[in-house]
């Protein structure tokens, strides 16, 4: 029986038609994450430094810091790793540096490279297209999951520049080979939607020249001057820069240093937890919620580099600052030294293993329907899985043992944590 009411057919066909339209813009421009991999760090490399081989070389960089600093021991000491979960977070981190020591790697033709002259920097493109192509077509080659490059920025004195590297490497890469699956491109200083909107035009003629799939170039957005956190008429244009992108804007990345130095922050302060950085880093995580656009933090400067304690107490500010962007949805970083790698992957691993019983018991209590302290929505429940996937995606966790402890499989996890349904 159909209870009695007011509202007639003409009105409900009234409130369809004045929702329909804001309906589809939430569709578009909010789809949500889509449950690929994010890495956990980019390692930023100046383009004249880059070779093919070099994640390796890092990786075994950093294991002789590790040793030379006190060995796993000193470092999970000073990373404030639960005792319970060194065993683990040890044997995870002295894998990774030899399996996987950098997930994305940045080869970087601006800040971290500067003017060396159109000739040589023509060059060093070159260069850093036939090493990756070399490193690609090595059997057993330690090729990383993500890689790119930063280009210089598309304001005034550097924009002709910028696309001039950026043409001869994407065109560079789609001739010899085809484009790495994990391409990232870097949009750094970026200062107006203008220049979001240069940067999709560019993508779009590029994929059209190459005969590439459309939407295959897609990019990151550098957040490191006060124009992107606040424009003149007083809103938030990292938002505006994030739907400007026409799907294309994969990631805001946090610029530590630029934005310091931009609003006149003494250099001794710049750091990643400045109550300005905090502010720049809570919009730029509204902008991006619900769009499928990735954060990433910035970097630290204070190196491990030097005598065994002035290691140690690099790895404890850095495991440290970690450790903070992770629990404030921040779970990228940059990486400057291989000294850093130690540092990252404990402090991640160590956030992840100890989110890891409370977290699995949930989900299973919550997929079994059983009950329990906390009642649990089920927006809470696909973040949990989301945590749980990201955890096996790093190597914090492994896929079996997520399983034993939830009743989930790899590929039912990847779904909860993806649409929130298991079905």
């Amino acid at each position: 029986m159909t209870p009695a009411g007011s509202l007639g057919p003409e009105v409900l066909a009234r409130v369809e038609e004045r929702l329909v339209a804001a309906d589809r813009v939430l569709e578009r421009g909010y789809p949500g994450d889509d449950g690929s991999r994010q890495p956990v760090h980019t390692v930023y490399v100046p383009a004249d430094r880059y070779r093919a081989g070099l994640a390796a070389d890092w990786g075994e960089q950093a294991c002789d810091v590790l040793a030379g600093a006190g060995g796993a021991e000193a470092l999970l000491e000073q990373v404030g790793v639960d005792p319970g979960d060194r065993e683990a977070v040890a044997a995870a981190v002295e894998r990774k540096l030899a399996e996987e020591p950098v997930e994305d790697l940045r080869i970087d033709l601006e800040d971290g490279y500067g003017d060396h002259g159109d000739a040589e920097e023509d060059q060093a493109v070159e260069v850093a297209v036939a090493a990756l192509a070399e490193e690609r077509a090595e059997a057993g080659a330690t090729a990383t999951p993500f890689v790119g490059i930063r280009f210089k920025s598309l304001e005034r004195p550097t924009w002709a520049r910028g696309l001039r590297t950026l043409d001869a490497f994407v065109t560079g890469l789609a001739r010899t080979g085809g484009l790495p699956e994990g391409l990232v491109l870097t949009l750094p200083k970026v200062t107006s939607v203008e220049q979001v909107e240069a940067m999709v035009l560019v993508c779009g003629h590029l994929e059209g020249a190459l005969d590439l799939p459309q939407g295959r170039l897609r990019f990151e957005v550098q957040v490191e001057t006060p124009q992107a956190v606040l424009g003149p008429d007083g809103t938030a244009l990292v938002a505006r820069m994030v739907h400007a992108g026409s799907g294309r804007v994969s990631g805001l990345h946090y610029g530590t240093y630029d934005y310091s130095a931009s609003l006149g922050i003494a250099a001794q302060y710049q750091a990643m937890d400045h109550p300005a950085a905090d502010h720049a880093k809570a919009v730029m995580q509204l902008a991006a919620a619900g769009t499928g656009v990735r954060l990433s933090d910035g970097s630290t400067n204070v190196l491990p580099v030097g005598e065994p304690r002035q290691v140690r107490e690099a790895w404890a500010l850095h495991g440290r600052l970690v450790r903070r962007s992770l629990e404030r949805g921040y779970y990228q970083g940059w990486d400057l030294h291989p000294g850093q790698l130690p540092s990252r992957f404990a402090a991640t691993y160590a956030f992840y293993r100890a989110a890891f019983p409370q977290a699995a018991d949930r989900l299973a209590g919550y997929l079994g329907r059983a009950g329990g302290a906390v009642l649990d929505e089920p927006a809470t429940a696909r973040a949990m899985a989301w945590s749980l996937q990201r955890g096996v995606d790093c190597g914090a966790l492994t896929a079996e043992e997520v399983a034993a402890r939830t009743g989930v499989d790899g590929p039912a996890l990847a779904r909860l944590a993806r649409t929130g349904r298991l079905g």
